[in-house]
């Protein structure tokens, strides 16, 4: 993957920053002009009160406004493009990292995502994210605008007065001293009370989502003695951090009085004396007052800086996640990679799997759940998985998807290692069908076509027809162009999985994968959708996971499965005879079924 490193810091921006270095310094550049107009103002107020007020004259006001004009247009315009660079290296930082992620999340292994919530990877994508933007510009300006302006600011006061100036700078070190001590304090405190927060938003959540739990086990008492335990929580870490936060704004306006009166006091000195102009007082009492303020900006930005880093490195983290299933480079050479195949060099599949000497063991398990497993499925053969609820039916699928890798052994493609293939030759020859039906956000139409952008209405219609969908389609009030919500929700679940079966249909797969279709819809509906995938698997070879096991007699090779392990391979006559696993999981079904029945009646 591109642009990433093993140095998890600030110097791992380096490879995003450096494309827009130029944009960075017209924002410094710009930056630091903006500030030196800020210090050079109170210039103006000196001038103002030594010629106008003191000697009650009017002859150059025209020349001083026209020069203040001239300056607060120029500083306008600046502003303007500074800002408008801070905010665009925001967004094309943003649009980078969250791109660069969103790329390497396609590359993962499938174990990363059983390992890892969807608000994790989410918080890492969008939030970390968003957060280093923020540092590069708007952090990054703030240190260069306002450390500039206190530069400038001293730079004035020194010409104008270095006797007056040396005063009000003594005052500087003490000011970065105290706010960056409350500033680490209010830090910490903060965090925890962001922790806090998520606690009672996860409370709230819980509350409402699970409601019907909640009454049905009578544990309102409990859920309410958790969610007070945790807003007393949140109210003491608040009222810790206001309390700072007051010390904190105290200690400004303290330091701010201190500076303020040592400039009166020896600058009022000096004034008695003649030494120095009532302008020149005034400016310094503007210098003192607004010292202050930038100082807190540059060591807060600096604390949110150093701060930052977690999220640099957390977001590093994620790129550095290795696919434990990836091409190798000879494969990517040939093949091309997922986002940029090499179509021409892509083999037809015909569709004979065969498990040769095949031991596995999931990366986060500790035993073999295949152990010198081999299997012969020849083109349009239809193995059937079954077993228990937790069982491990889908381990074999996993490994024809090449979603995890034999520990030992090979899977073989038309007699040839699949490892030798591409992970996008692979993908694109298996249609894989899940027990939950997944659709994307947009049209039906939309929908259908994933991985077949050219296929027209009438081949859609047609396809819908075959497996008795269409009358999903005809109901809808804009047919094709009806918008399923999100993840499919305007719709049954039942309908979604017939819009599932006929998408893998239209994408026409070699190798077809169908995980308990018929698992959680109701019986009406079964009966549509077996006959759908009754002709979606002919001619195919096909992996059916089946929970049903009335759905698979007629499967050429019933594999069972027990504690991750096949206990029993064969069809179903021979396996119903041997009279173990599977004839005890059968008929108690069929007992089932027959209780179901009778009840009915």
């Amino acid at each position: 993957m591109k642009n990433k490193s093993s140095f998890l810091g600030f110097g791992t921006l380096w490879p995003y920053l450096k494309k827009y270095k130029l944009m960075f310094i017209r924002m410094i550049i710009m930056g630091m002009m903006v500030s030196s107009v800020d210090a050079i103002y109170p210039l103006f107020n000196r001038y103002a009160i030594d010629h106008f007020i003191a000697y009650k004259t009017l002859d150059t006001l025209p020349m001083f406004i026209a020069l203040f004009v001239v300056f607060a247009l120029a500083q306008a315009v600046v502003n303007y493009f500074n800002v408008l660079d801070c905010s665009s290296i925001e967004l094309y930082i943003n649009r980078d990292l969250r791109n660069n992620a969103f790329e390497h999340l396609q590359d993962v292994s499938l174990s990363y995502y059983n390992q890892n919530s969807v608000g994790y990877i989410h918080a890492r994508v969008m939030s970390d994210t968003g957060k280093i933007g923020q540092m590069a510009s708007w952090r990054l300006m703030d240190i260069i605008w306002f450390g500039s302006n206190i530069l400038f600011s001293m730079i004035v006061m020194l010409i104008v007065n270095w006797k007056l100036a040396i005063w009000v700078i003594l005052i500087v070190p003490m000011a970065a001293l105290s706010i960056s001590y409350f500033q680490k304090k209010l830090l910490i405190l903060n965090r925890d009370i962001r922790e806090q927060n998520s606690k009672i938003t996860s409370n709230i959540n819980e509350g409402i989502t699970g409601v019907k739990s909640i009454k049905s086990l009578v544990i309102e008492d409990k859920m309410n003695r958790h969610f007070r335990d945790d807003t007393v929580s949140m109210y003491r870490k608040s009222l810790r951090a206001a309390h700072f936060d007051a010390m904190f704004n105290s200690t400004v306006a303290m330091l701010t009085s201190i500076a303020l009166g040592l400039v009166i006091w020896k600058g009022g000195a000096l004034s008695a004396e003649h030494m120095i102009e009532i302008g020149t007082l005034s400016i310094f009492m503007s210098y003192a007052m607004g010292m202050l303020f930038p100082i807190q900006t540059v060591v807060s930005s600096i604390s949110q800086i150093v701060a930052i880093r977690v999220n640099i490195e957390r977001y590093v983290n994620l790129l550095n996640v290795e696919g434990e299933v990836r091409d190798s480079e000879e494969v990517i050479k040939k093949y091309g990679t997922s986002f940029e195949p090499k179509y021409e060099n892509f083999e037809k599949l015909n569709g004979d799997v065969e498990f040769e000497n095949v031991s596995f063991q999931y990366p986060d398990g500790d035993e073999l759940v295949l152990e010198n497993f081999n299997l012969k499925v020849p083109k349009g053969c239809n193995v059937a998985i079954v077993g228990e609820t937790g069982a491990g039916k889908s381990t074999l699928v996993n490994l024809v998807c090449r979603f995890f890798e034999p520990t030992k052994g090979r899977v073989l493609i038309d007699g040839e290692d699949i490892k030798a293939r591409s992970l996008k030759w692979l993908h694109s020859n298996i249609g894989y069908v899940l027990q939950t039906p997944f659709l994307f956000s947009g049209t039906v139409r939309d929908n259908l076509r994933y991985g077949k952008e050219d296929i027209s209405d009438e081949k859609i219609m047609e396809s819908l027809s075959m497996i008795g969908a269409d009358s999903i389609v005809n109901k809808l009030k804009d047919g094709l162009d009806s918008n399923v919500g999100e993840s499919g929700d305007m719709l049954s679940t039942g309908e979604k999985q017939l819009l599932s079966i006929a998408r893998a249909l239209l994408a026409d797969p070699k190798i077809l994968i169908l995980d308990e279709a018929t698992a959680s819809i109701d019986t009406v509906t079964e009966k549509i959708i077996q006959n759908a995938v009754s002709k979606l698997i002919k001619g195919r070879t096909s992996f059916v996971i089946a929970h049903r096991l009335s759905t698979i007699v007629n499967s050429d090779v019933i594999l069972v499965v027990n504690e991750g392990k096949i206990v029993e391979q064969g069809n179903h006559k021979s396996l119903m005879k041997a009279r173990g696993e599977y004839y005890n999981l059968y008929t108690r079904q069929y007992e089932e079924l027959l209780i179901d029945s009778r009840k009915e009646e």
